[in-house]
């Protein structure tokens, strides 16, 4: 296919050559009239059937060609797809094996003979989301709320809003 587009490409191109020198070229162009009887009616009538030859080629050519490279790449996205896949089932029997190899967190639960009342096992309290806690090993860094800043930045806010020249 590779070749048939090359020789077509190849084609169109020195029938764009043979055009230009037609055009650009008086005596290029009395000449090739003198080859027709019918004079610049019989050129123009070939130039115009090669032409329509040539671009129904081209045509052909590359509609064959895009047809062939869409189909490669459908097979080749059927093939990702397929590894995909396989990819996907590998990890969810690995995930599965690392699931059944874990050991089981049991917690002893002593007997109630009567003599204890039963409690509910303590639970962490769930993250507050707007102020969350964090580790914090040196007193110098507070937890502190935005509507309390810092006390190192102590600049009173300009009443005329203009900056300091």
């Amino acid at each position: 296919m590779l070749a048939i587009k090359r020789l077509v490409t190849v084609l169109v191109m020195v029938f764009v050559l043979t055009g230009l020198l037609l055009v650009l070229v008086p005596s290029v162009r009395s000449s090739a009239e003198g080859m027709f009887s019918s004079g610049p009616v019989g050129l123009y009538y070939a130039l115009f059937l090669a032409g329509l030859v040539l671009l129904g080629l081209q045509l052909i050519t590359e509609n064959l060609d895009s047809a062939l490279l869409r189909r490669e790449v459908a097979a080749h996205n059927s093939k990702v797809n397929e590894l995909k896949a396989k990819l996907y089932d590998h990890q969810a029997d690995q995930r599965a094996r690392e699931f059944q190899q874990r050991p089981t967190a049991t917690t002893a639960i002593p007997p109630d003979y009567g003599t204890q009342t039963s409690r509910p096992a303590p639970s962490q309290p769930a993250p507050d989301a707007e102020h969350p806690t964090f580790p914090q090993s040196d007193p110098g860094l507070l937890n502190r709320p935005l509507d309390q800043p810092n006390s190192i930045i102590n600049t009173p806010p300009d009443p005329t809003n203009r900056p300091a020249l």
